[in-house]
């Protein structure tokens, strides 16, 4: 009798086939087309850190208020939020602004509606919208870093932040002046 011969040894090859190649490639571009979309629009961005912003500046100064003692105030503009050592009624002499902590401020809006880049002032940035729960204009931190407002009790702060459809909240809680 003769040998059984053993099956020839089959080459595996490794690798993708040309549908999986583009598959892949197909879902590649559909991804880059909504994350292009989004990137290129940078309302939402713009708004996020405009809050963002908001709240470490907010921070500060009630944490400037309890360090030196003595009231922050933070000036609610139209177009910037700013912090002044004294009641700023309507806009913050040079001399009474509080300095930015590392020495300058940037942003698009900062540079257009703030007068100086060592001030503690943030500028609205173009696409974005905010506006408060309350009317005032001003209210400060006291020494014990609680917010009070001109002459009366202070009755909290919701800064609505808007871009692009979104909208964020900075609030700042009455009692405490905690800032979220």
């Amino acid at each position: 009798m003769g040998a059984i011969p053993f099956p020839a040894k089959r080459l595996h090859r490794s690798g993708f086939t040309m549908v999986e190649l583009i598959v892949v490639l197909v879902l590649i571009g559909i991804l880059g087309a909504i994350g292009a979309a989004r990137y290129f629009n940078r309302n939402s961005f713009d708004a996020a850190f405009f809050a963002e912003q908001t709240r470490a500046m907010l921070r500060y100064a009630q944490k400037t208020a309890i360090a030196r003692n003595t009231p922050v105030f933070v000036e609610l503009g139209d177009n910037r939020i700013g912090l002044c050592h004294v009641a700023p009624n309507g806009n913050c002499p040079a001399a009474s602004r509080v300095q930015f902590p590392s020495g300058r401020s940037t942003g698009e809006g900062t540079d257009t509606y703030c007068q100086s880049a060592a001030w503690y002032c943030i500028g609205r940035p173009k696409g974005v919208s905010y506006s408060y729960s309350v009317v005032m204009t001003q209210f400060a931190f006291d020494a014990l870093g609680r917010p009070v407002a001109g002459a009366g009790e202070f009755p909290g702060l919701a800064i609505a932040v808007g871009g692009d459809g979104q909208s964020r909240t900075v609030s700042v809680t009455p009692e405490t002046g905690y800032v979220q």
